[in-house]
Parts: structure tokens; sequence; C-alpha cells
């Protein structure tokens, strides 16, 4: 039997539109089940609370539970390990942000790629940490914690959620460009890292501001300044360590991704879904009661400012001789 020219080609120009028919009513039946969110800390870290604000609101958006699951661990890794492996269906999501960026230099034999093997889905929020110490340390001020660190070389410890975590980071670029040596701590986690603040075993910390806010509030710890460029909303009174320190900063990086090859239309759904709450003025409040600003990407962009973090760390890492194996 053999068809008319016209009706091959209809028949052909068929049968290449049907698979982008497929993938666009995949992503609008998405998601059918459940979606897991792996977060790579503890219940309680900053990373935990903006997700578990993000995972709320795509819940309520698009009618199925979004699933926060805390796998701590290796600063995170063990998280993103465990998307990496999972399908690329859309159904489970990494919790990801800046202790990916400082990863990729720290371990020397990481099972994955973070650039080649995550796509980037969208950015949820930058925010500074905080410099805080106990209230029994004596110094009130950057210029004064710096005076005391110098004239006590090697004795004032600061804690942090773990090698390679933010809080970490800030410290080691601290140190380079104050020209002080400081002693770090880490802990599995920020809380028991405040907890043993609070309680004098450690004396400073490069907090996030979700789990030393309160803290900072109720005068249970000293805040000295935030490590972004401008001051905070959450803190106006704090200045920036880059005031002292021109050039300083240190920030939180938290977003989306999923594992590679996930359908691109799942994932500009996604990106367009969590966009919209960072434009909700309620999601927006919630954000600046936790010192976070919105950040709306595309997924290209968000990958792109991903990138930017990796060098930017890699630098600090390489200089301070940190390595993990």
């Amino acid at each position: 039997m053999t068809y008319p020219r016209r009706a091959f080609l209809r028949l052909a120009a068929s049968a290449v539109a049907l698979p982008a028919l497929l993938r666009n009513a995949q992503a609008q039946t998405y998601p059918a089940k459940p979606v897991r969110i792996v977060v790579g800390f503890v219940s309680g870290s900053a990373t935990d609370i903006i997700t578990r604000l993000m995972g709320q609101w795509l819940s309520e958006r698009l009618g199925q539970p979004f699933i926060v699951e805390n796998r701590g661990g290796a600063g995170g890794s063990i998280a993103t390990e465990t998307v990496v492996r999972a399908p690329a269906d859309g159904y489970t999501l990494l919790a990801c942000g800046s202790w990916d960026a400082t990863n990729t230099s720290l371990y020397d034999k990481l099972s994955y790629n973070f650039s080649r093997d995550i796509a980037p889905v969208a950015s949820i929020g930058r925010g500074p940490n905080v410099l805080v110490v106990h209230p029994s340390f004596p110094a009130q001020t950057v210029p004064e914690f710096i005076a005391y660190a110098k004239a006590n070389p090697g004795k004032v410890t600061y804690a942090s959620a773990g090698i390679g975590t933010v809080a970490h980071m800030a410290g080691e670029l601290f140190m380079a460009m104050a020209g002080v040596n400081m002693v770090h701590v880490p802990y599995r986690g920020l809380a028991p890292a405040v907890t043993d603040l609070l309680g004098g075993q450690v004396y400073a910390i490069f907090s996030t501001m979700p789990p030393a806010i309160s803290n900072i509030r109720a005068g249970k710890l000293r805040a000295l300044a935030v490590t972004s460029t401008t001051r905070s909303e959450a803190l106006p009174d704090l200045p920036t360590i880059s005031d002292i320190l021109p050039g300083y900063e240190a920030t939180l990086l938290t977003g989306l991704s999923a594992p590679r090859n996930t359908p691109a239309d799942i994932v500009d759904r996604l990106n367009k879904e969590i966009n919209a709450g960072l434009a909700d003025p309620a999601m927006k409040a919630k954000l600046a009661e936790l010192g976070n600003d919105p950040v709306t990407m595309t997924p290209a962009d968000f990958g792109k400012l991903l990138g930017d973090e990796t060098k930017k760390w890699g630098k600090v890492i390489r200089a301070a001789g940190i390595k993990i194996q």
C-alpha cells in the first residue's frame, strides 16, 4: 500500500510532535504522587527550615505532599548522592546550595559530579550568616574581636555545622582576610554547635540566621556583625563584616535541584511555582523573618550562580589547604 505524499508528511510530522506532546502531558499531570525533598542537614537547620517553607507552598499549589527527608552527614554530600542516584522523574528533589559548591573542592572522592549530575531547578533565597559570641566573650565589636584573636593566637574557638559548611567557610575567609588564627570546631549540624556556644564550650560561630536569631533577640548570644555586604533587615542595627574587611562576603544560598535528565517541562513547572512563591507577600515576610532575601532565577541562571560559588569557595579552600579524603 502506498501513501499519498501529503498523508505521509502529516504522519511524519505527527511522529515528531508526539514526544513533545507526551512530555507536556506529563508536566500537566505532575505531580501525581508525593514528592520527596532530600535535605543534607538536621531538622532545625537553616536549610531545613527554608526548604520546609517552600515545600508547604508547593504542596498547596500542586495538590500533592512535598515531604522533607533529612539525610545529614558529610557536609550535605550524602543527601546529594541520594538524589543523584534517584530516578529522574521529578519525584525526588534536592535542597542544594552553598555547601554543594564547597564540597566540589573539599572532597577528593565524591561518587558524583555536582555540575554534571544535578539539574538546577530554582533558587529560593540568600541570607547572611551572623558572627555571634558567648556573652562572656570580651569583644563587643568586630575590630575588638580581631584584636583579641590576634592577641590570643590559636585560642579562640569557633564552631560550625561541619567541615565545608557555610559557617566553616565564613570563618576560614574571615581568618584569611583578618590575619588571625582561630580553632575550628566542627559539629554534626548547627543546632548542637549553637547549644555548645550557649553553654560556653566554644567562643563564637558564624551562624546562619534562622538558628541564631531567637537567641540573639533574647540576649542569650551577642551578635557582632552579619556576613553579607549589606545590612540585614532582620537585624538592621548590626554592621557588616565588610565594613571592617572590605570585600568580605559569606552568605547561604538555598535552592532546589533534581537528578540529571529530569524532564525539562517538570523542571520548568517547578521553577514557575517556586518563583510564584517567592513573589507571594506572605512567603517573602516569612523569609525576611529568617534573614533571607528571595532570589528569583531561571534554572540556567541558578546553575550559573552555583558555578560562580564553586569557583569562589574553591579558591578559599585551596588557600587554606582544607581537604577531606
